[in-house]
C-alpha cells in the first residue's frame, strides 16, 4: 500500500524527477479524489499506479503534499489546488526535489490533515479530520464514522463485510430484514463477528481496539486460530498474532457519537492526543504538564473551547503560535 512517507532507502528513488505528462496525470487523479470515485474509476487509478514505477513515484511526491491539503478551505486550498501548473511548479521548483518536498511536508503537517494511505482515499465511505458521518446500509445496519475514518462495504451472498481502513466506527447491526448472513468487521489485525450487537472498532498504533456496548462480539486475530467472545461492557486489543487480556469498557466509549469526549483520571498527554484527532495541525503538550491527571467531558466540535477549559482545572496555559500550532504547557 502506498503511503505519504519516505523510508531512508527510498529517498533517492522517490525524489527522482518525473516527466511532465506523468506528473499531469498524477495531479488530475489527486484532484479527482476531492469527491467520491466510482468503482470503475478506483480500478482505473489502481491500474494506472501499477502500470509504471514512475507513476507511483509521481503519486508519492504529490501525495506527500496535496493529500494533506485535500480538505483545506479558503486561501490555503485556493493557493495549493488552483491549477495543475501550480502543482507541477511545487514539485519541480521548491528546493530542487527532496528538500522542497520535505519543506512542504512541514507546512502541510502544521496546516492540515494527517498522512493517509491510498486505501483511505479509495474507500467507499470516509470522513476528514474533525468530520463525523452516519451511514445506513442496505440491511438496516447503521455505522457512525468518527474523525478521519474510512471503510469499504463488501456485502455478498455469504456475508456482510466491513473493512475498516482508518480511524474508528460504531456499528449497530440491522435486524429489520432478519438477515442471516454473518456480519463481520475486519482490519489488518483481525476480524470481529457481530452476535446481534452494538460495538466500536478503532484502529490504533499498536492494534485494533474492540469495545462492546451491547450483546457480544466474537474476535479473532489475523494470524491466530480461534475466536474469543467479548461480552457487553468489555474491550480488547487485537494484534495480528493474538488478543490482549479482556478489560472493562472505558467510560464514554461511544460519547464521540454525541460530540463529546469523556475521560476519567487520564494523563493530560493522552487527552491532548485524543483532542488532536479532531483538529488539523499540531496540538502538543509540554513535558512539564504531560503527566497531570484530568477527569471531565470536552466538546469535539469545538476543540478550541475544550482547550480553553483546561486552565480552569489544571495549572496550565495555552500557547498558540498559529491556528495550526498549539501547545499546552505548565503555567509559569
Amino acid at each position: 500500500m502506498l503511503r505519504g512517507t519516505l523510508r531512508p532507502a527510498d529517498v533517492n528513488a522517490a525524489s527522482a524527477p518525473v516527466s511532465a505528462h506523468v506528473l499531469d496525470a498524477a495531479i488530475n487523479w489527486q484532484l479527482r479524489l476531492d469527491g467520491p470515485l466510482s468503482a470503475p474509476e478506483r480500478e482505473a487509478l489502481i491500474r494506472w499506479l501499477a502500470a509504471h514505477e514512475e507513476h507511483a513515484r509521481a503519486w508519492q511526491q504529490l501525495g506527500m503534499l496535496d493529500q494533506r491539503f485535500s480538505n483545506a478551505t479558503g486561501p490555503v486550498r485556493k493557493a495549493l489546488l488552483q491549477s495543475r501548473e501550480g502543482s507541477r511548479r511545487r514539485v519541480r521548483t521548491l528546493g530542487g526535489g527532496l528538500a522542497g518536498v520535505v519543506a512542504l511536508i512541514a507546512v502541510a503537517l502544521i496546516a492540515n490533515d494527517r498522512t493517509a494511505p491510498l486505501g483511505y482515499w479509495l474507500a467507499d465511505q470516509r470522513t476528514a479530520t474533525g468530520e463525523q458521518k452516519v451511514v445506513q446500509l442496505d440491511d438496516g445496519t447503521v455505522i457512525n464514522l468518527n474523525t478521519h475514518s474510512a471503510i469499504d462495504v463488501r456485502f455478498s451472498a455469504e456475508q456482510r463485510l466491513i473493512v475498516l481502513r482508518e480511524g474508528e466506527i460504531l456499528v449497530e447491526t440491522g435486524h429489520k430484514y432478519h438477515d442471516q448472513r454473518p456480519f463481520i468487521v475486519t482490519t489488518d489485525d483481525g476480524q470481529m463477528r457481530a452476535l446481534g450487537t452494538r460495538f466500536v472498532v478503532r484502529r490504533e498504533d499498536h492494534g485494533t481496539r474492540l469495545s462492546v456496548l451491547h450483546s457480544a462480539v466474537a474476535a479473532q486475530a489475523q494470524a491466530a486460530g480461534g475466536e474469543r467472545i467479548i461480552n457487553e461492557g468489555e474491550q480488547v486489543l487485537l494484534h495480528r498474532d493474538g488478543l490482549d487480556a479482556t478489560l472493562a469498557l472505558r467510560p464514554g466509549a461511544d460519547a464521540w457519537t454525541r460530540g463529546m469526549l469523556v475521560v476519567d483520571n487520564v494523563r493530560l498527554a493522552d487527552l491532548i492526543d485524543e483532542l488532536g484527532r479532531y483538529r488539523r495541525g499540531h496540538l502538543g503538550v509540554g513535558p512539564d504538564a504531560a503527566d497531570l491527571r484530568i477527569t471531565g467531558s470536552f466538546p469535539l466540535k469545538d476543540t478550541n473551547l475544550a482547550l480553553k477549559a483546561l486552565p480552569t482545572t489544571l495549572p496550565v496555559q495555552i500557547e498558540q503560535r498559529t491556528p495550526w500550532w498549539v501547545t499546552v504547557v505548565a503555567k509559569q
